[in-house]
Parts: C-alpha cells; structure tokens; sequence
C-alpha cells in the first residue's frame, strides 16, 4: 500500500524529470538542430570536446562562481544578521518587519526586471539621479562590462535575501530557548549565548541554505540576465544557465546544448555530493 501512495509522485518524477534526463545524456552524442525532419548524426564525445574548448563556456563558469560567492551573503551571512536582529522586535512590528523583508521574494523577475531598469536608467533613473546629484556618474550600468554583473547581483540578491531571512527565522525559532535561559543564568553574555548556542544549534539550516545557493545561484540570475543584459555586453554578465539556452534555442545545436548540460548536471551532482557529506559532519543537532 505504501507504495501505492507514491506512484503517482514517481512517475511524475520519471516523466518530467528522469526521462528528460536521459533524453538529454542521448542527445549530447549527436549533431542535430532541432528540426524534427532534418537527421540526427552521431558525433561521440566531439560535442563534450567542443564545449569545454569555447572561450564562453570559461567566461560563463568564471561568472556563475562570483555570483555563487556574492549570493552566499545575501542568502545566509545578511538574513543571519536580520533574523538575529528581528529577534529583539516585539509584538507585531516584528511581523511587519520581516514581512518588508520577505515581499520582494513574492514578486516576478520581469515585475523586478522592469523596476530595476527604470531605477538604473541611465537618463531619468532614480538611482542615477540620485548619485548623480551626489556627485556620483554610474552611467549605463547594464551596458558596462565593468558594472554589469554587480547590478545583477544587487537586483538577485535583494529578491533571495527574503528566502534567506524566513529560513534562518524559522531555524531559530525551533531553537528551545532553555539552552539561552540556563547560559544566562551561569553568567553567560549575549555575545557567548549566541556564538557558542545559538548558531552550532542553526547549523542545518546554514548548511542548508549555503546548499541551495550554491546549487540553484545560476537559475536565480537566468531571468534577470534574460530581461536585463541577455548575458552582456560580450560575455560580462552570463552564466552556465544562460550559455545552454543560447546553445540550444538561439544557435539551435541540441548536441553543444546537451553536453554542456550534461557537464553541469554531472558537476553540480559532485558538489552536492561533497557538500552534503560535509553537512554531516559540520552540523550539530539538537538531540
């Protein structure tokens, strides 16, 4: 019976997600482009060899990892600050403050997109204006390689650091607070309460939202990026996400698509791997 109740998750699991997958391992040894009467020629290993030969492919992995390392402080250093800050509000301007804090989660990349081009607009934009009245000319942040990828990254990270802080908030208030009343009564302080309690018992949740980051950081940035910069100029603002949309549906080569999606599955797959060993080993629980 047990198994009964699960058939229907598993074979949505096999249907959108497991057979998508093979499909994919199928496709990255062939030459074809997307045209269902043109013929699929097999290639081997040649589509691998190209992909991890193109100049983008470098660019894109060397962005995805700066965004990785920016979005682990917007999603677990900031929302660890905010959470133990909401901590010291009372009654319902706690709920009012870290609802501010979690709305910008609830909006759609294109609303977020569409706010934030008019807010950099390089001619009439608030911030522009702003900083320009201070003195301050950032010009066209979306149109300069040396600003770019920043913008990206404040505009993600100001949406994630919602998820961040609803997440930390939750971990802290399965915390049992007896552990803080028995320090405190022994001469503990509050730095010594939540240094040497407080975060070994927020361990999991840490890890947890470090993992996410970490695996999901280069979806996070897909929309914006598609809206925004369409990964430039050049190759400034594009990440490995981005790079296999433009394999597969604007050069319209299924094969490059396929194998580097395969190269990151694989390589994401790793990371997890490693990441959740660790997790095992670095996280205390309240037992």
């Amino acid at each position: 019976m047990p198994y009964l109740y699960l058939l229907p998750a598993v074979v949505l699991l096999v249907v959108w997600v497991y057979k998508p997958l093979v499909e994919t391992f199928r496709l990255s040894v062939y030459d074809w482009n997307l045209v269902p009467t043109s013929p699929m020629t097999f290639v081997g290993a040649q589509n691998y060899a190209d992909v991890l030969a193109l100049p983008e492919l470098h660019a894109a992995l060397r962005n995805t990892l700066l965004y990785t390392g920016a979005f682990l402080v917007f999603s677990v250093v900031l929302p660890l600050v905010f959470a133990l800050v909401a901590r010291r509000v009372t009654g319902r301007a706690r709920t009012v403050y870290q609802a501010l804090i979690f709305v910008p989660y609830l909006i759609t990349p294109v609303a977020t997109s569409a706010v934030w081009r008019w807010l950099f607009a390089e001619e009439g934009g608030a911030l522009t204006e702003t900083l320009r009245s201070a003195g301050i000319e950032i010009g066209n942040v979306f149109r300069d390689p040396s600003t770019v990828i920043w913008a990206v990254i404040v505009i993600v990270g100001w949406q994630m650091l919602g998820f961040g802080v609803l997440v930390v908030s939750a971990g802290l208030a399965g915390i049992n607070p007896d552990y803080a009343s028995a320090a405190s009564m022994d001469g503990a302080g509050a730095g010594t309460i939540t240094w040497r309690i407080t975060l070994p018992l927020l361990s999991p949740t840490l890890v947890f939202l470090a993992l996410m980051t970490i695996l999901l950081s280069a979806q996070w940035t897909y929309p914006v990026i598609d809206i925004l910069t369409q990964g430039g100029p050049g190759t400034a603002s594009t990440n490995i996400y981005y790079l296999l949309y433009q394999f597969g549906f604007r050069n319209f080569d299924a094969g490059l698509s396929a194998a580097a999606g395969t190269i990151f599955f694989v390589g994401f797959g790793l990371v997890a791997a490693v990441f959740v060993e660790l997790s095992e080993r670095l996280s205390f629980y309240d037992n």
